[in-house]
């Protein structure tokens, strides 16, 4: 099991450092809660890439089928997919050389966590990436 005291012990470095993310399964509906942070995420001054392979753009922003397919450096992948989805998207940011991984809220998976601790990404699971930012004040 992930040791439990490396997850989320870097959220505020992550939010002031990492300014190029991916957020997988972004959806192009308002009322959703990736479309919503992902929006955030835009107005802040980051750079996103959505990954959907069921869509062309998101937010006037050209989507993704997968990770691999994002042709820029990405530091931060942002995981909205429910656990049982989130191991091969781990894989894929370690492929791609992603400096840390997030799991949203409800999103708990420590097999997929330990994963992407040994290969050294910072990990957040089970926190909404909106709700951290703005609980430390527009870092």
């Amino acid at each position: 099991m992930a040791d439990s005291r490396r997850i989320n012990s870097h959220i505020e470095e992550i939010l002031r450092d990492y300014k190029h993310i991916a957020v997988v399964g972004v959806s192009d509906k308002p009322n959703r809660d990736s479309h919503s942070v992902a929006k955030f995420m835009i107005r802040q001054g980051y750079q996103v890439y959505p990954v959907n392979p069921k869509l062309q753009t998101v937010l006037d922003n050209k989507c993704y089928p997968d990770l691999l397919s994002i042709p820029a450096k990405v530091e931060l992948v942002d995981i909205f997919r429910k656990p049982e989805q989130v191991e091969p998207i781990i894989e894929q940011a370690i492929e791609i050389g992603a400096k840390a991984v997030w799991m949203q809220l409800g999103i708990i998976n420590y097999n997929a966590a330990e994963k992407a601790l040994r290969a050294g990404l910072y990990v957040v699971m089970d926190r909404c990436w909106k709700i951290e930012y703005s609980r430390l004040g527009n870092i």
